[in-house]
């Protein structure tokens, strides 16, 4: 349970602000169709999400403990950095004129490749070694920050404390990381 908490959360916070919360906010505009948007981002989500996930239970299984709690913990700490620095919004995004669902797939499965939220599920599977519960919270963790975008749009986007939810999100990761140092550095 504290696996699929921890990706939620973390997810969820380092997702507010990210540029896949605004490509949700241009697909909602382009498409006004929430609910075809909103199973684009569930499907490429968890395609992108188990793939990293999967990718951190393997580099678990070939590391020794020690070695990966200190990897997971540079990861971590690293990963609160990353996230007090604000995402630029994505300037000239295409959307296809396939449909909503097709849309969202593609540019949110391309979107997600080597983002905040990909880089935390790896590393988190790899910490916790539980695929499913890391995977199924960081997809609702996805979900939590950007289905409210695709239904209020720039209204809801424009209000949010954007500088206190980063500080809140690094120190998310951060916390997480400083324990797996302890556990690193405990042996």
């Amino acid at each position: 349970m504290s696996a699929f908490l921890v990706a939620l959360s973390a997810v969820a916070l380092a997702e507010m602000g990210d540029r896949t919360q605004f490509l949700a906010l241009v697909l909602a505009a382009r498409y006004r169709k929430p609910w075809p948007i909103i199973a684009g981002i569930v499907v490429a989500t968890l395609f992108n999400h188990l793939l990293a996930g999967a990718a951190g239970i393997w580099l678990a299984s070939v590391l020794t403990e020690r070695l990966l709690a200190a990897i997971v913990a540079v990861g971590l700490i690293a990963m609160a950095g990353w996230t007090l620095v604000p995402d630029e919004a994505v300037e000239g995004i295409k959307v296809s004129d396939r449909g909503a669902f097709l849309a969202t797939l593609m540019l949110f499965f391309l979107a997600e490749i080597g983002d905040k939220t990909q880089i935390a599920t790896a590393t988190l599977a790899a910490a916790y070694k539980d695929l499913i519960a890391v995977v199924a919270g960081s997809t609702l963790g996805m979900l939590v920050a950007d289905v409210p975008v695709v239904f209020l749009g720039d209204a809801f986007a424009a209000r949010l404390p954007m500088k206190t939810i980063r500080l809140a999100a690094a120190a998310l990761f951060a916390f997480i990381g400083i324990l797996f140092a302890v556990k690193a550095i405990m042996g």
